[in-house]
C-alpha cells in the first residue's frame, strides 16, 4: 500500500502544474483562460459544440470495515468528452463518451464503481428546451432532482450513474413539473453498459415558486419496481414501492435559511409491506458581516429502520437512486436508512474563489434491531437482537476547495469517523479515515 500510496501521489501532484498552465492565458492570468473546447468551438460552426473534463482524485481509507491495519490509498482518472448538436432552437442532441480508470490499487477491485473503461455515459435527443412550454427528452441521460438525496447523477463516483429514460418537462413562470420512466443503467467495464431489464423508477417532480415568500416547494411522487428483493424470511420478491413527499427550502429575515424535506414510502417488498419514511430539516445563517462571511448550519436526518425483523413489515427507507456523498459525513459509512443524526456545518471564504469547510456529526440507529447502511444504502452490519446499542459515532471533516479559474478546481480534504457503542460491539471498532485530494479541469 506505501509504493501504490507514493506513486498515485507523485503522478497527481506532477499534474498540477500541467493543469494550472492548461488553465493559464498567455498574459499570465488565471481567471480569463481559454479552454481547448472554446479554442475548437470558436472555429467551428454555432450549431455543434464540444464539452470535455479532466479528473484525477487520489482517496483513500484507514480502518476499512472497522479494522485496523485495513488501508488503501489508490488513484482513480476519469475523462469525459462530449458534442451537443443545436441544427435549430427546438431540437438538441447530446453524446458524452467517458473512460474511468482506477489506479495504484491494493484493496479495492478494477471493476464498478471505481471502473469503467471507454463508455457511453449520454446519448439523448431534446425537443424544446427551458424557454419553451414543453419539452421532451429521449434516450440516455442524467436525472438530478431537488438536492439529488433521493435521485440524481451520484457524480462524485468515478463512474457516475446515468438513466436510460423518456422525460417530459413542463416550463411555464413560476411552476415547472418534469414526468419520466426510466431504468437506471448498469456499469460493466470492458462491455457495454446497459440497464437492467425490469429495474425501473418512474416519476412525478414538480417546482413552485412564490406560495410561499421567498420560498421554493417541490412535491414529488417516484414510483421504483424491481424484479428481485430479499424478503424478511430470506426469500426473493418483486418490489413496488411509492414514495411520496416534498421539499421546501427559502430565506428568512436576518440571513436564515432553511431546507425541510420529508418522504413517506409504500408498497411491497415482496410479500413484506413497505411503510417507513424520512425526513431532513436543515437551518443556518450567514454572517456577511464577518470576516470570511462565514455560513453555520445546522443539519438533522432521520430515516426509520425496520423494528421487527420478522413481522412481514419493511420499516427500512429506500433511498432509491441518491447522490449521497458528504450529506452524512464524508467517509460515507452512513447513509439515509435507519439514521438519526445531527450535524453542524461551519463554511467561510477567505477569498471568493476559495472555499474551507469545516463539519461535525453525530448518529444514532433508529432501530436497534435493524443495521448501518453506507452512503448508498448497502448494509454495512448488523445485530438483528439489538443488544449492541444505537450510537454509531461521530465524526469530524475538513475539506477546502479552490477555483483558480472557470476550468480548474482543486479540493481536498479529510474525515474521520470515531466509533460509537454499536460498532464497537459489532465491528473491531476501530477508527476509519477517508482523506482525497482531486484535480478537475474543464476542457
Amino acid at each position: 500500500m506505501k509504493v501504490s500510496m507514493r506513486s498515485s501521489l507523485q503522478l497527481l501532484v506532477g499534474l498540477i502544474p500541467v493543469m494550472l498552465a492548461m488553465a493559464a492565458d498567455p498574459t499570465g492570468g488565471v481567471n480569463h483562460a481559454t479552454s481547448p473546447s472554446e479554442i475548437v468551438n470558436a472555429q467551428i460552426p454555432q450549431w455543434v459544440r464540444l464539452s470535455g473534463e479532466l479528473r484525477a482524485r487520489e482517496e483513500g481509507f484507514f480502518g476499512n470495515h472497522f479494522t485496523e491495519g485495513n488501508d488503501d490509498m489508490y488513484l482513480l482518472q476519469r475523462v469525459r468528452i462530449g458534442v451537443e448538436l443545436r441544427p435549430t432552437q427546438w431540437l438538441t442532441g447530446f453524446v458524452q463518451a467517458q473512460d474511468a480508470r482506477v489506479s495504484f490499487e491494493d484493496r479495492v477491485p478494477a471493476a464498478p464503481p471505481l471502473q469503467d473503461s471507454l463508455d457511453l455515459r449520454q446519448a439523448y435527443v431534446q425537443l424544446g428546451g427551458e424557454s419553451h412550454l414543453l419539452s421532451l427528452r429521449v434516450g440516455r441521460q442524467d436525472l438530478a432532482f431537488g438536492e439529488e438525496r433521493l435521485v440524481g447523477a451520484s457524480n462524485w463516483g468515478n463512474v457516475a450513474r446515468s438513466f436510460d429514460a423518456i422525460r417530459l418537462g413542463m416550463h411555464h413562470g413560476k411552476y415547472r413539473f418534469d414526468a419520466f420512466a426510466s431504468s437506471v443503467v448498469v456499469p460493466r467495464d470492458h462491455d457495454f453498459d446497459k440497464h437492467a431489464a425490469g429495474d425501473n423508477l418512474h416519476g412525478i417532480y414538480g417546482q413552485i415558486d412564490g406560495w410561499i415568500p421567498k420560498s421554493r416547494l417541490e412535491p414529488f411522487v417516484f414510483w421504483r419496481l424491481a424484479p428481485s428483493v430479499v424478503m424478511e424470511g430470506g426469500s426473493r420478491g418483486h418490489l413496488d414501492s411509492k414514495t411520496i413527499g416534498i421539499r421546501w427550502a427559502g430565506s428568512l429575515p436576518a440571513a436564515f435559511e432553511y431546507t425541510v424535506e420529508m418522504a413517506g414510502q409504500r408498497g411491497s417488498w415482496g410479500a413484506d409491506d413497505v411503510q417507513a419514511w424520512a425526513g431532513f430539516w436543515r437551518v443556518g445563517r450567514e454572517f456577511k458581516n464577518l470576516v470570511w462571511n462565514p455560513r453555520l448550519r445546522l443539519e438533522v436526518n432521520h430515516a426509520s429502520g425496520d423494528a421487527k425483523p420478522v413481522d412481514g413489515r419493511h420499516g427500512t427507507f429506500d433511498v432509491l437512486y441518491p447522490t449521497a456523498h458528504d450529506k452524512y459525513g464524508m467517509t460515507d459509512q452512513v447513509g439515509w436508512k435507519n439514521v438519526n443524526h445531527v450535524g453542524v456545518i461551519l463554511e467561510m471564504k477567505p477569498r471568493p474563489n476559495l472555499v474551507l469547510q469545516a463539519k461535525g456529526h453525530d448518529w444514532w440507529l433508529d432501530s436497534a434491531t435493524d443495521g448501518l447502511y453506507n452512503s448508498g444504502g448497502a448494509l454495512l452490519v448488523r445485530d438483528a437482537t439489538g443488544q449492541s446499542g444505537k450510537h454509531i459515532g461521530q465524526e469530524i471533516d475538513l475539506q477546502a476547495i479552490w477555483t483558480p479559474s472557470k476550468h480548474l478546481a482543486l479540493g481536498g480534504g479529510v474525515g474521520h469517523m470515531f466509533t460509537g457503542s454499536f460498532l464497537k460491539k459489532t465491528t473491531p471498532g476501530h477508527a476509519y479515515t477517508f482523506p482525497y485530494i482531486q484535480l478537475t479541469y474543464a476542457l
